[in-house]
């Protein structure tokens, strides 16, 4: 039964994952039942006091929106506000931003067997589920852990970072990675693979284009 209670938790929990549209990157002053990097449900409402403004980036259509004052309704790709002022800016993302990639909720004990390839990556590196635009990436963090990054196509030392909150930021926190490497990062016994862009910046930018999620 307890085995049973687990299994229906961890998939309430990765439910309630895969319905966020939106992630919180910025708020310019304390708002009731809202923090930096929360992820936002469509139908999520939010009251802005006057002259409040806030940063919300939309994972699905990679639309960044600066919100000041009035009432906001998150949708699925953008946000549905009421007396007050909206900025939106269209980025570029890389890749799909969505909870379903490919390595979503494996084991972060996963190895992957490489072998001879052409060129400088192996013939048999993991497919990426998601491209970066900025060598820092932030990865969601859903509890306290060690956070692991291992570079696939060339050998290289492996990472290790002791992540908190809600959001780990490699441009704060960390060393940036390489523009055209391709990535397993792993935490709390979940992992995924991403690649940074062999055009990436340097540093960090736009949450959504660096945003890493399990």
């Amino acid at each position: 039964m307890l085995v049973a209670i687990g299994c229906l938790m961890m998939a309430g929990n990765a439910l309630a994952q895969s319905k966020a549209a939106a992630v919180v990157e910025d708020l310019s002053a304390p708002v009731a039942g809202i923090e930096v990097f929360d992820f936002l449900e469509p139908g999520q409402v939010i009251t802005l006091p006057a002259g409040t403004r806030i940063t919300l980036g939309y994972m699905q259509s990679c639309l960044r929106e600066t919100i000041t004052g009035g009432k906001v309704t998150v949708g699925q790709q953008g946000s549905a506000v009421s007396g007050g002022k909206v900025q939106q800016e269209q980025l570029k993302c890389g890749g799909n931003l969505q909870l379903g990639q490919a390595q979503a909720g494996k084991s972060g004990a996963m190895v992957f067997r490489r072998g001879p390839g052409t060129g400088k990556t192996p013939a048999n590196t993991p497919e990426p589920s998601v491209t970066l635009l900025y060598t820092a990436p932030a990865f969601a963090v859903d509890r306290p852990g060690d956070l692991t990054i291992e570079r696939l196509d060339q050998p290289e030392t492996v990472l290790l970072y002791k992540a908190s909150g809600k959001l780990f930021d490699l441009a704060k926190t960390g060393k940036p990675l390489f523009a055209g490497g391709i990535y397993r990062v792993a935490l709390n016994g979940k992992s995924t693979i991403f690649r940074i862009d062999p055009g990436a910046a340097d540093g960090g930018g736009p949450l959504l284009l660096r945003l890493v999620r399990f």
